[in-house]
């Protein structure tokens, strides 16, 4: 059995106002993930006090990590982050279409790495969709396409993960389950885990999708303390496992 975590830690910065890089780590290694997506993360930048938030919650977990800056000015960068201890290669990160109508939005991104679990391949992206429903169907149709989802090395098992900004109701969430599977919908009850906001959690926003291979046994949107205070999100964790290959 292996478990991931996707957690939008809000820069590590509190519902408290508090920026607290070793909280956020110290949330995440409670629930010993054995991947952690992040998003919204701050490397290098000012209003952070230029930490590199990637590599010390990484480093407080004793994993390696690949990040992606879907926001870089000068030597101010912003993004996503796939961390493990397992073997993992990055295969490809980029930014994702943003909108034309509306200036300002703020630049979206994904990655996408291999990583090998008791020997077998399994393919993860990670993304943080935008704000505006025209702008995530984009998007969507983006991770779906020829360049990630729809790519020929990117194989069942996948498990596509992150911040969509998306309930059920919304058009990019259907283009996704068209595709794979939403992790909750194989777990009676699941689908009432909220993750936002994280004192109150009303909205399911944050998802885990994944392909045939992916055997769900338990999800959940921890709810403790810690976590209701360490960012505006809860995370969101799977447990999982992999069915036989063919």
């Amino acid at each position: 059995m292996f478990r991931i975590m996707t957690y939008n830690v809000h820069r590590c910065v509190g519902v408290d106002g508090r920026l607290d890089v070793s909280r956020i780590a110290a949330a995440i290694a409670r629930r010993r993930p054995d991947v952690v997506a992040l998003q919204e993360l701050d490397v290098g930048r000012a209003r952070t006090g230029g930490v590199d938030q990637a590599h010390a919650i990484a480093h407080k977990l004793g994993m390696s990590f690949h990040f992606h800056p879907a926001l870089a000015v000068e030597e101010e960068r912003y993004g996503d982050a796939i961390l493990t201890a397992e073997p993992l290669s990055l295969i490809k990160a980029g930014p994702l279409p943003g909108s034309t109508s509306i200036r300002g939005l703020e630049p979206r991104g994904a990655l996408w790495g291999k990583l090998q679990l008791d020997g077998r391949t399994v393919n993860i992206i990670n993304t943080h969709l935008g704000l505006v429903p025209h702008e995530q169907r984009a998007q969507a149709d983006c991770l779906v396409g020829p360049d990630w989802l729809g790519h020929p090395d990117c194989q069942d098992p996948v498990i596509l993960v992150g911040d969509f900004n998306a309930t059920t109701r919304y058009s990019a969430y259907r283009t996704f389950v068209a595709r794979l599977r939403d992790a909750r919908a194989d777990i009676p009850g699941a689908r009432s885990t909220p993750t936002f906001p994280s004192r109150f959690p009303v909205l399911a926003i944050d998802h885990i999708f994944v392909s045939p291979s992916v055997e769900v046994l338990r999800v959940e949107a921890p709810n403790d303390p810690l976590l209701r205070v360490a960012s505006d999100h809860l995370p969101l964790v799977a447990d999982f496992r992999l069915r036989p290959g063919r």
